[in-house]
């Protein structure tokens, strides 16, 4: 078995207890950006992974979700940040660079411009991780939605005037939290290999949401970012998906239905039994 996580500060609660041999898991652990895993999930290269909800949707024919496990923000999620050198409603037309690490995070973005804030772009893909931030100063824009640890550290920066926290205007615009990634299982994996690394992911998630302080302190060491922000980033989070959430997915999937981006909002999951 082949699992996939996210490098970044916000997979810490959920992988955490395995990276200390605390909790054991039935599978390789495998490393990348968001979109890496997206793709190596959807071509089988992985058996079970964390997945982005616009990746997950539009490979629901090959994949499955895993029951009570996401990463969302019932508000602010503080890693999800469209900086812009000009008010959000004075962005048509504007040359908005976008991190290529992430895909739910830029449908929603083009979602909220045109839906909430009534503006258009082309967005322009860009690297934005945190070893690219130096060099975005050099390349023309007008604003960069940035992901992840590159997103805390770019906003302990300051250097752009607007700072949109993306889950926060979905809360404001729908009153529903955002889920911005699941885990998701091949439809073609033995289902009790998948039901056994479910079981070490929750107790793994367990294990983390216990002990948050250690992991921001860890993630501060990490990312440079100061420890009070790694506290106030990691609690935000929720690692569940409860009707709130599924009742936010859905909304958004059905959402992006409508504009051809994925075929339908329906969520399948691997039964518990």
């Amino acid at each position: 078995m082949r699992l996939g996580r996210i490098g970044y500060v916000n997979c810490y609660p959920v992988y955490g207890a395995m990276d200390r041999g605390i909790v054991v898991p039935p599978a390789t652990l495998v490393t990348g950006t968001p979109a890496e895993l997206n793709d190596r999930l959807a071509d089988g290269r992985l058996d079970v992974s964390v997945i982005s909800a616009v990746a997950y949707a539009q490979h629901a024919d090959v994949l499955e979700l895993l029951p009570d496990l996401a990463i969302s923000s019932d508000g602010p999620v503080r890693s999800v940040i469209l900086f812009s050198r000009r008010p959000p409603a004075e962005l048509g037309g504007a040359r908005v660079l976008v991190s290529t690490a992430s895909r739910t995070s830029i449908h929603l973005l083009e979602l909220v411009a045109r839906e909430r804030w009534g503006v258009s772009f082309t967005p322009t893909p860009a690297p934005a991780e945190a070893g690219d931030l130096g060099r975005l100063a050099a390349v023309p824009h007008d604003a960069v939605l940035v992901i992840g640890d590159a997103a805390l550290l770019l906003g302990a920066r300051r250097n752009y005037p607007y700072h949109v926290d993306l889950g926060e205007e979905w809360k404001r615009w729908t009153g529903l939290p955002f889920v911005f990634a699941a885990w998701a299982a091949r439809r073609d994996v033995s289902r009790q290999a998948v039901r056994d690394v479910h079981r070490a992911l929750i107790g793994s998630r367990q294990w983390g949401l216990a002990h948050l302080s250690d992991l921001a302190e860890q993630a501060s060491r990490v990312t440079d970012v100061d420890l009070g922000d790694c506290v106030e980033y990691l609690t935000g989070l929720d690692y569940g998906l409860s009707y709130r959430h599924l009742a936010g997915l859905t909304d958004f999937l059905r959402r992006l239905a409508a504009r051809g981006v994925v075929p339908d909002g329906t969520l399948s999951f691997v039964s518990a039994a």
